[in-house]
């Protein structure tokens, strides 16, 4: 039988969450070297490479990535359980880590993320941003932010934002030279900021008004893959943009911004909180989820 120390299967997560030997030392305050000693030790007894490695980058084989899979929720577990036994239900401590969408921090980071920092001193967040939809206990995290139409079926989701607008926009300025369009095909004479998908297409704008659908590809000026540039570029006047209410409604109040064709854009389903049902929630989690409630109220 294996004999396996959890601080070693701690290593091994860390290493390949952040595929880099140095970066996990850092996350688990240990030495490179000693983290390397972990992950050697561990397959040595294992017998199987778990990683391979080069000078330049740290990637899991095959079978680490199978080890990783199955010892991932189980760790999670433990330490959810460490953290239950230990903390206060007034007082919750230990981390909280969450996957969401880059573009979802800087819209929740004022009021919810900073509050929920100053109000429990002792929690720590771990908050990993990335596009792709990833498999939240296999990895490790405690919960995920996506918009209602991506979380999964089987989750708890709590909403954490109201139903969300996409806005056509661009400059007073830019209208002016360019005139103002007044239906999708009048799209097709400008010139926008597009933005590039995780799966590496460039995003049709959709349209829709009175049942009628259109899905529309405005020539690009510039192509970018993070809202918030998208959100910076507009305001520069480069072209037209088609990005969430919630990065340009304070532009448009201002008239920074002018949206057009609002007609055309349809509600959908806000950002969500999601994480699995279990029958104990973790402290931190439940703050989190308490706070938001309270926020959304």
């Amino acid at each position: 039988m294996h004999r396996t120390g959890i601080t070693e299967l701690e290593v091994v997560l860390a290493v390949a969450h952040r595929q880099s030997f140095r970066a996990a030392a850092r996350e688990l305050g240990m030495s490179a070297t000693a983290v390397s000693n972990a992950v050697a030790g561990l397959e040595s007894r294992l017998k199987v490479r778990l990683f391979n490695r080069s000078t330049r980058s740290v990637a899991l084989t095959p079978a680490g990535e199978r080890y990783v899979e199955r010892i991932a929720p189980a760790l999670a577990e433990i330490q959810r359980a460490s953290e239950e036994i230990t903390a206060q239900p007034d007082t919750p401590t230990g981390t909280l880590r969450i996957n969401a969408p880059q573009e979802s921090v800087s819209i929740l980071y004022e009021p919810l993320i900073d509050t929920f920092l100053k109000r429990f001193p002792q929690m720590r967040l771990e908050i990993t941003s990335e596009s792709r939809l990833v498999d939240i206990v296999a990895e490790g995290y405690d919960a995920g932010i996506r918009l209602a139409e991506s979380v999964p079926q089987d989750m708890i989701a709590v909403p954490l934002t109201p139903e969300i607008r996409m806005r056509v926009v661009a400059t007073p300025e830019y209208f002016a030279e360019h005139g103002t369009p007044q239906s999708p095909d009048d799209l097709l004479k400008h010139q926008s900021v597009g933005m590039r998908m995780s799966h590496g297409g460039i995003y049709h704008w959709e349209l829709e008004r009175n049942q009628q659908k259109f899905n529309v590809n405005v020539p690009p000026r510039i192509v970018l893959n993070e809202m918030r540039a998208i959100h910076r570029a507009a305001l520069s006047g480069i072209g037209i943009a088609f990005i969430s209410n919630g990065f340009v409604d304070k532009d448009i109040a201002a008239g920074r911004l002018v949206s057009v064709m609002d007609e055309w854009s349809q509600p959908f389903g806000g950002l969500q909180l999601y994480y699995p049902g279990r029958r104990h929630v973790p402290p931190g989690l439940k703050a989190f989820i308490g706070l938001a409630q309270e926020l959304r109220r």
